[in-house]
C-alpha cells in the first residue's frame, strides 16, 4: 500500500532485549512509586523509543499535554471532525509518538492542528505502519510554536479503541482511545521539542480548509496545498 508522502513512518524501533528489559524495569519502578510520579529518564535510548515500547507491549494508554499538574483526567467535550473523536470523553493514544505531538505543540499559539496515527491491516492480517501526519496552523509554523510538555501514562483498561474502517482492501486502525470515566494517571514523563523525532517534519495548513485535509487523509489523496 502506497500512501501519499505526507504520511510519515516510525523510525526504527527494533530494540534489543537489553533495551526492552530496561524499558520494562523503568516502567515497573514508576508504577510502584506512588501517585503519578515523574519518571526520571536516564536511559541511553530516546524517550520516544521508551514510550513506543510501553504503548506497544504494556497495558498503557498515553496522553500528551502542556499541563504538568493533572491529577485526574475527566471526560470533556472535544471538537473533532470524526464522530469517535467528537464526544464527551477522556482521550488517549495507543501509540508512543502520537501523544508527544500534543505535549510539545503550544496550543495557545496555534489556531488548529490536524494529525493522525494509523496502521493498515491487509486481508491476510499483515500489519503495516504505524503511519503519522502532524500539522499546525500555517500562520504559526514559522514561529516554531513548541514547548516542553508531558506525556501521561494511563491504565488502558478504562478505554475503548476507535473502530477500524475500510480503505480499499485494507482496514485502517486509528490509534485513538476514548474513555467515559474519570481516570487517574499512573505516571508522567517530561518531553521537550527535541525529543520529538518528527519536529522538522511538522507541516502547516490553512485553518479554513480543515475538512479538506481530513478528507485527503481519509481517502489517500495528496495534501490539499500540493494540489
Amino acid at each position: 500500500m502506497v500512501l501519499p508522502d505526507y504520511w510519515l513512518t516510525r523510525p526504527d524501533a527494533n530494540y534489543d532485549e537489553a533495551a526492552q528489559a530496561a524499558f520494562d524495569a523503568l516502567l515497573d519502578t514508576a508504577l510502584g512509586s506512588g501517585d503519578c510520579p515523574v519518571i526520571r529518564y536516564t536511559l541511553p535510548w530516546a524517550k520516544w523509543q521508551f514510550l513506543c515500547h510501553i504503548a506497544d507491549h504494556r497495558d498503557i494508554a498515553l496522553h500528551g499535554s502542556g499541563n504538568a499538574d493533572i491529577a485526574l483526567f475527566e471526560p470533556r467535550q472535544s471538537n473533532d471532525l470524526n464522530d469517535f473523536g467528537n464526544r464527551n470523553a477522556v482521550y488517549a493514544a495507543a501509540d508512543g509518538l502520537w501523544p508527544m505531538f500534543f505535549a510539545i505543540v503550544d496550543r495557545e499559539r496555534v489556531d488548529s492542528v490536524t494529525n493522525a496515527c494509523i496502521r493498515l491491516v491487509d486481508e491476510t492480517c499483515r500489519v503495516q505502519g504505524p503511519y503519522y501526519v502532524f500539522s499546525v496552523s500555517q500562520s504559526a509554523l514559522a514561529s516554531r510554536p513548541w514547548r516542553t510538555g508531558w506525556v501521561y501514562l494511563l491504565p488502558r483498561q478504562t478505554f475503548s479503541a476507535q473502530p477500524p474502517f475500510a480503505f480499499g482492501s485494507f482496514e485502517v486502525h486509528v490509534a485513538q482511545l476514548a474513555g467515559d470515566m474519570p481516570v487517574r494517571p499512573l505516571a508522567k514523563l517530561m518531553v521537550t521539542p527535541e525529543d520529538f523525532p518528527f519536529l522538522t517534519q511538522i507541516r502547516g495548513h490553512d485553518d479554513q480548509r480543515l475538512q479538506e485535509y481530513a478528507t485527503a487523509m481519509q481517502t489517500g489523496a495528496p495534501w490539499p496545498d500540493d494540489l
